[in-house]
């Protein structure tokens, strides 16, 4: 699993961000493929947050596919709405980062 650890302020900033965005990838019927997890390694190195749609799935199905979603996707789940969830991963060059987390120091 991704180790950077968030506070609870970081976790709330990036909801926020979060709200303002329309959902860059979706998780239908064919599941956790590997062409999925291109993609959300793509958008992660691209963008660091991530929103995503689930189409078809219940509740317990959705909670399971977002611990799974973060492991294999090495990042954070910092949210789960209804059919919606935001995934965080911290750009591992300072340059290239484009969100600055509030209480970070580099």
């Amino acid at each position: 699993m991704y180790d950077f650890p968030l506070t609870g302020a970081q976790k709330t900033y990036l909801r926020g961000l979060g709200q303002q965005m329309d959902a860059s990838l979706k998780v239908g019927r064919a599941g956790l493929t590997p062409a999925f997890f291109k993609e959300l390694q793509n958008a992660l190195n691209a963008e660091e947050l991530v929103k995503l749609r689930f189409l078809g799935a219940d509740r317990d199905e959705r909670a399971a596919l977002c611990t799974q979603i973060a492991d294999e996707g090495r990042s954070v789940c910092v949210g789960a709405v209804g059919h919606t969830a935001l995934f965080y991963r911290r750009q591992s060059d300072p340059q290239r980062r484009k969100i600055n987390l509030p209480g970070e120091q580099d």
